[in-house]
């Protein structure tokens, strides 16, 4: 009997609700309710406008009313900044394990990669934006929310150093918690092996490019994100090492409301430039061209 009250039932959003007559009609004047499934329509978590996710997805998930840019997973990252063809994705199976045997860590993992569909939180590859060839990664914050631990450190490294070998410019598009906890020291230690990477790309001239989006945080935001050639965000993009609570607490002094953002972070020199989505992609091919030398850096 109980059994048939946990049932998974399909989820609905409802709009909106009625009030019924004597007969059981909707009274003169309700207009009736109507049952819409989940995921045809997104609420903006900034303005609360709700769009139809197909409309949103053509305006590349950047709300209409506000402009809020709502997160977007790596895939769709990749798919809406690099060329459709020639992207090589680099070391594809690479997952994380459990060395320290952290409690409930490796059924963490499997649920992250159920939900989000990815092996970790980061794809790294091979391709080309209007035509300039690049290596990229990609971090997703719906796996673990973006937390870096061995897997992530590993695969932007081998990334850089293919970027170095092949003299090949870099973007890493970054997104994060910060590091992941459940692997301790192993996690921390990402932070100094791609930045020595970077190091090495940037003694032999290479270009790094990189793109901060909302919102990256802890040891991201301290390591190979603020290291970049040129540094951009995206609009409204929050990013910094220590969370607005924890500083205010320490700190005992209320922030500006503007704390952190892309927008903030510009004023104060932190950033190069804040380019809107829909322009993210031809700034990309443009900073590509201009620092493009023949035969590679």
């Amino acid at each position: 009997m109980f059994k048939d009250l946990f049932q998974k039932k399909r989820k609905y959003a409802t709009i909106p609700s009625e009030r019924l007559g004597t007969a059981g009609q909707p009274q003169e004047g309700e207009r009736p309710k109507r049952e819409i499934p989940e995921g045809l329509m997104n609420k903006c978590a900034k303005c609360g406008t709700i769009q139809y996710s197909k409309e949103l997805e053509k305006n590349l998930k950047v709300c209409q009313e506000c402009g809020h840019h709502m997160r977007l997973n790596a895939i769709e990252r990749i798919s809406m900044t690099l060329d459709e063809t020639g992207f090589e994705e680099f070391d594809a199976d690479m997952i994380s394990v459990d060395p320290l045997q952290f409690p409930g860590y490796a059924a963490k993992l499997e649920q992250q990669k159920m939900k989000s569909g990815l092996h970790d939180a980061v794809i790294t590859g091979h391709g080309s934006i209007l035509g300039q060839p690049v290596v990229v990664a990609v971090m997703s914050f719906d796996f673990f929310t973006g937390s870096m631990g061995s897997v992530v450190g590993e695969k932007i490294t081998r990334a850089i150093e293919f970027a170095t070998d092949k003299r090949l410019p870099l973007i890493i598009f970054s997104t994060s918690g910060g590091a992941r906890m459940q692997e301790s020291i192993l996690s921390l230690m990402q932070m100094a092996k791609t930045s020595a990477a970077l190091s090495r790309f940037n003694e032999l001239g290479g270009l790094y490019i990189s793109v901060i989006t909302d919102p990256t945080t802890g040891g991201v935001s301290a390591s190979f994100a603020t290291l970049g050639d040129i540094n951009i965000a995206e609009p409204g993009a929050v990013f910094g090492f220590a969370g607005r609570i924890v500083i205010e607490q320490t700190i005992r002094q209320k922030l500006p409301d503007d704390f952190q953002t892309a927008e903030f972070n510009l004023a104060h020199g932190q950033l190069d430039m804040v380019i809107h989505r829909k322009d993210m992609r031809s700034m990309l091919g443009k900073l590509l061209e201009m620092h493009s030398v023949k035969g590679g850096f």
